[in-house]
């Protein structure tokens, strides 16, 4: 399992291109604790919030960085805050995907948060019941296909994000 620097270096280090599978309604990340109560008490985000330097470390080095997020509305508090932050990752480079299950009936994906790095290396994201992460496992070569169908399988059905936000923002 990776964790800490071991995990942040996969960003350092990919290629090509990173997918991330999201399937939580909360994500307890210490580091975006005080963020989110600036959120919910409709502070100034500041500068980083309208562009996001982490995901432009990695595109303005010509990388892709997709991600599309499986929820359920009505939104947590949670989803509320990272939602209205994907504008800025969108502005730095990153295509983000929505699928609703309140809107849409799909099936063929996973109940887990995975990332795919240069479409050969997967790592099944393992979270506590409150969503801490507790570590990513690199999954067997053996699994790649199923996960490239999984990601595949997102893409397709997935709203713009820009577009499901029009509708419910």
């Amino acid at each position: 399992m990776l964790s800490g620097e071991d995990f942040s270096h996969l960003f350092k280090t990919f290629e090509r291109t990173a997918f991330r599978l999201e399937t939580l309604d909360e994500y307890d990340v210490d580091e975006e604790r005080e963020d989110i109560a600036r959120f919910l008490a409709g502070e100034d985000m500041g500068p980083d919030w309208g562009d996001n330097p982490w995901v432009r470390s990695m595109t303005d080095k010509g990388k892709q960085v997709s991600r599309v997020h499986v929820l359920r509305s009505p939104l947590t508090e949670y989803l509320r805050y990272e939602l209205a932050a994907y504008p800025g990752n969108i502005k730095a480079g990153e295509s983000i995907g929505i699928i609703d299950l309140s809107e849409q009936d799909v099936s063929g994906l996973p109940d887990h948060d995975f990332w795919m790095m240069d479409d050969r290396d997967v790592y099944r994201m393992h979270y506590t019941p409150q969503g801490k992460f507790t570590g990513a496992e690199l999954l067997p070569p053996s699994r790649l296909m199923e996960y490239q169908g999984y990601r595949d399988r997102a893409l397709t059905v997935a709203t713009p994000f820009a577009a499901y936000w029009e509708g419910h923002h």
